[in-house]
């Protein structure tokens, strides 16, 4: 997705708590409507969904982002070795807890502070969508990635939704 004003746009999302330091992409929706995620070759990077409100803007800024992935060799386009999991960008984000800082960078070097104000694990079928990506007073984070246990399928069966509050105004890099 490509996004217009990039200088407020968010392109680092650090927590410190985690040693985490990743570059943000922009997102959109997918063909079916649903939030899109970054690609399996982008685990390392955090999704912004660039549609909604940017970090620092009220209502919920949302960044998504893998817990694992697959981390398979390829030689000549064919798969080489058993399919094992990596972490992605996102793999500890349940870690976090009340009072943890979570930084964004913008285009202009600005970085915005938020603190995390709880974490919940939802089963994928019961997701709360307007509680996570519904419209606040203030300016808050949403960080999205699976969780539970892995199901039959293959698939997680819940989602970690963390959740944080501007710390005060942007301040200078």
């Amino acid at each position: 997705m490509r996004v217009t004003d990039t200088h407020s746009a968010p392109v680092r999302l650090r927590v410190p708590a985690l040693g985490l330091t990743a570059r943000v992409i922009p997102l959109g929706l997918d063909a079916t409507g649903a939030l899109e995620v970054p690609g399996f070759a982008d685990a390392a990077e955090a999704g912004w969904y660039a549609l909604g409100p940017r970090p620092g803007q009220p209502g919920p800024a949302v960044f998504v982002g893998h817990r694992d992935a697959p981390d398979n060799t390829y030689v000549a386009g064919r798969r080489v070795g058993a399919t094992r999991l990596v972490d992605g960008a996102f793999a500890r984000i349940g870690r976090l807890g009340p009072g943890d800082r979570v930084e964004v960078e913008r285009g202009d070097g600005t970085r915005i502070v938020f603190r995390v104000t709880r974490v919940d694990t939802y089963a994928t079928r019961h997701f709360p969508t307007s509680r996570v990506y519904g419209p606040t007073p203030d300016p808050e984070l949403r960080l999205i990635t699976c969780g539970g246990v892995i199901a039959p399928d293959g698939h997680w069966d819940a989602n970690v939704v963390v959740s944080a509050r501007e710390e005060g105004g942007p301040a200078a890099r």
